[in-house]
């Protein structure tokens, strides 16, 4: 990777920690789905620490079934960290709201992938374009310490979609 595709990836995960989209406040939540399966719709929450460095994320996902093939409706989170979790979860907001389950297990797979190729990057125009804003984190995975950091938010939105119902505990 050169140098200016480093520094524009840094800038991008630097753009995100600092203007997260997604973040709110989402106030006291037990982790229980709020919406009972077998209704139009769910909603669930996870609470995540990674306990190397103190990351923390509480994640809420909204589940839209009334079609065929349930959609992620809306995802918000509150969280405290370092720039790379908290950047982490705001690129996954703007991935997978509106995005079918389907979609959602590609790019969650698409980017742990990303992360497993130790900064060579993927060699897969698809796999990029799926990708997007998540390809700044290229970098992360030449540390491993730090894929915990990024995976963060992802191991959250994998547990809320397990609570709401829609997908069995994988």
């Amino acid at each position: 990777m050169t140098n200016e595709m480093e520094q524009l990836y840094q800038q991008v995960i630097l753009d995100h920690a600092r203007h997260p989209q997604g973040r709110a406040d989402l106030g006291e939540a037990d982790g229980a789905a709020t919406a009972a399966v077998g209704h139009a719709g769910c909603t669930a929450r996870s609470h995540q620490v990674n306990p190397t460095c103190g990351d923390e994320v509480t994640l809420e996902v909204v589940v839209d079934r009334t079609g065929t093939v349930p959609v992620v409706a809306d995802v918000r989170w509150e969280g405290q960290g370092c720039s790379i979790s908290q950047a982490s979860v705001s690129v996954l907001h703007g991935l997978v709201v509106g995005a079918d389950l389907p979609t959602v297990d590609q790019t969650a797979a698409t980017f742990r992938s990303l992360l497993a190729t130790k900064g060579a990057g993927l060699d897969d125009e698809a796999a990029e374009d799926l990708l997007g804003d998540a390809n700044a984190f290229t970098g992360v995975g030449k540390f491993p310490a730090r894929v915990k950091c990024a995976l963060l938010g992802w191991v959250a939105l994998t547990d809320a979609l397990v609570r709401t119902g829609v997908r069995g505990d994988d």
